[in-house]
């Protein structure tokens, strides 16, 4: 093997793990972003639903919070929602969504009415092990989960 031989190798090698690095970094930023984007807040309403989830062990993280959605159809017409999710909270681990029960929105316990209520929720953080719907009314905490299959 010649001189030249031998830089040539470990020019290869430098520049190998280099990007071997390169990419363990990129993963491990986005991994922790991932699991950092559900947010504490500070204001968190003192209120029977929060009172119910810390009743049961959960500890609330967040109140409120707002899910802008922009859509664009046919490439020109821009429209605008939202989502809103009540509280996050959450229990040794994991993570849960909660959506509260409305009087003027109830939901219906069928495959379909829950999947089209709820799913969103689930697909926009996956990092959630599930939703809790809570219903105030009867005091009650129904634990949802999604298994999909693709």
């Amino acid at each position: 093997m010649e001189q030249g031989d031998v830089r040539v190798i470990l020019l290869i090698l430098i520049v190998v793990i280099c990007i071997i690095f390169w990419r363990f970094q990129k993963w491990s930023a986005g991994s922790s972003r991932r699991r950092g984007r559900i947010r504490r807040h500070a204001n968190i309403p003192e209120d029977d639903v929060v009172e119910l989830l810390e009743a049961v062990g959960f500890e609330v993280l967040a109140g409120k919070t707002k899910i802008p959605i922009t859509m664009t159809v046919g490439e020109r017409e821009q429209l605008e929602s939202r989502l809103f999710i009540d509280y996050f909270v959450q229990k040794e681990d994991d993570i849960y969504l909660v959506k509260v029960a409305r009087e003027r929105k109830p939901l219906e316990m069928t495959g379909s009415a829950v999947r089209d209520m709820l799913l969103p929720y689930t697909l926009i953080y996956p990092e959630a092990q599930g939703i809790l719907y809570v219903d105030m009314t009867v005091s009650k905490i129904k634990k949802i989960t999604f298994h999909i299959e693709v």
